[in-house]
């Protein structure tokens, strides 16, 4: 990882950010970026103290190392969905894997970045999750169904209990829901949704996954084309 002159201020005045990482010299390292990047940065070294943290204060955006002690990394990220913390999540791991990084975003994380890293990398990536969770709306309509953004969760009509979604399948819902009409190419929802993942059939994947949650009406495929949304 190397360090990188500032590159202009996060979207919004003094976001807070929660810093949960438990190697003492890296953990310093960001405090000390970041602050100077404009984030309010609160600092826990392992997972139980980042739930606290999560669980009784709140933050724009949550950095969270994969291997902590107490409560691992991803499954930190579940327990905060649980719990009903929505803010944005980059994880932080040295694992690569195409495995590794699905199960961190099928937890509920919104970014993987894998070390060792460009601090312009991570930069970057914040100041996304940053704009992607302040312009997302509330709710939409979806007909028979709201898709709660914030939440990330769709209430049906006809079921007595939400349909909760990960990070990702809420971002996919949430592109075909904001333009109903718009038949999507799988390149161009690769590029807004789904850019920085190592698998090609990432779209397909988490549109099957989508399909099974919610119906297989929920998007429709426009065969020769991609995909559209269809009804729940």
């Amino acid at each position: 990882m190397t360090t990188a002159p500032t590159d202009g201020m996060p979207p919004s005045a003094d976001p807070r950010l929660l810093l949960v990482e438990d190697d003492a010299k890296l953990s310093g390292l960001l405090s000390r970026l970041l602050t100077v990047e404009g984030y309010a940065v609160d600092l826990a070294r392992d997972g139980q103290a980042g739930l606290h943290r999560a669980l009784t204060r709140e933050y724009d955006v949550m950095v969270i190392d994969r291997g902590l002690p107490a409560i691992e990394g991803v499954d930190l990220v579940r327990r905060l969905r649980s719990g009903g913390v929505v803010s944005p999540v980059l994880v932080l791991t040295a694992r690569g894997t195409t495995e590794d990084r699905v199960e961190g975003l099928d937890a509920g994380a919104e970014d993987y970045l894998v070390k060792p890293f460009e601090i312009d990398e991570l930069l970057a990536r914040l100041r996304a999750l940053l704009r992607r969770h302040t312009e997302t709306s509330a709710t939409i309509d979806l007909g028979g169904a709201l898709l709660d953004v914030a939440a990330r969760r769709v209430v049906l009509d006809r079921a007595p209990e939400p349909v909760e979604l990960s990070g990702r399948e809420c971002e996919l819902l949430h592109l075909f829901a904001s333009h109903p009409r718009q038949v999507f190419t799988r390149d161009e929802v690769r590029r807004q949704v789904f850019e920085d993942a190592d698998s090609p059939n990432a779209v397909d994947t988490y549109v099957y996954y989508l399909r099974r949650k919610l119906g297989r009406g929920v998007i429709r495929t426009v065969r020769g084309i991609g995909y559209q949304l269809g009804s729940v």
